[in-house]
């Protein structure tokens, strides 16, 4: 995982596809931002961010696809996943506050603040999708949703509109990260970050790890990483 900062949090990795790249979908260009993790699920992605909030993606090409389940491709082969319009998801959603569907809007052109990771996080055949939501200025995260195929739909299984957040699909688990500001701090170097890992229990995400990090401002290299504390549930 990392922070604005750029500094890893985390070297894990993960068993699920992963892929990004700028995907197509109802007209609508998806673009990639926030943290980036050892393993992740299969994720469409965009234009680079800067250093603070740039991932290190590797391109794919997979065609777009209407509002409907993706099926993970078999072990050895290349069958991409069918994707979603999550621009549509989100707006479709109950859930999904008032305020967040009002400025869900292109940021320029036809490119909005989206990013998309698929992977298996809650059990199901069928691939799970999780969307982040992002600001145009500053590529902070605004919203993280978790969305679960079920009877040919999307059920919203889970959503933190506490920003700044990023969620993301880390070796079967969903990996929440929240940059930590003091009133000084810059956007590129937050004062530390809390990390947190959820575990589906068959009905909801139960949290399991939580790590808090502090950074101190030394140098020109910004914010420097202290020991990291961990809260396992």
């Amino acid at each position: 995982m990392r922070g604005l900062n750029g500094q890893s949090l985390s070297g894990r990795s993960s068993l699920v596809l992963t892929s990004a790249g700028t995907v197509v979908l109802v007209g609508t260009v998806l673009f990639a931002a926030g943290c980036s993790t050892g393993g992740t699920g299969l994720r469409d992605g965009g234009p680079a961010r800067t250093d603070s909030v740039a991932r290190n993606t590797q391109p794919t090409t997979a065609p777009s696809g209407p509002v409907a389940p993706g099926h993970s491709p078999a072990a050895g082969t290349a069958n991409p996943l069918k994707k979603v319009d999550p621009v549509a998801l989100l707006k479709a959603d109950p859930k999904v506050s008032a305020e967040i569907k009002r400025d869900l809007k292109p940021c320029t052109g036809k490119e909005y603040p989206v990013d998309v990771s698929y992977g298996k996080i809650t059990g199901s055949s069928v691939v799970d999708i999780v969307v982040n939501v992002l600001s145009c200025a500053d590529a902070l995260g605004r919203g993280s949703y978790v969305y679960r195929s079920d009877g040919g739909k999307y059920e919203n299984v889970f959503a933190d509109e506490q920003p700044p957040v990023y969620a993301e699909i880390d070796r079967g688990d969903l990996v929440v990260s929240k940059p930590v500001y003091g009133k000084s701090d810059a956007v590129s170097y937050p004062s530390g970050e809390d990390v947190i890992t959820y575990r589906w229990n068959g009905e909801k995400f139960a949290e399991q790890d939580r790590v808090h990090s502090e950074y101190s401002n030394v140098g020109d290299g910004g914010a420097q990483p202290a020991p990291a504390v961990s809260q396992k549930n």
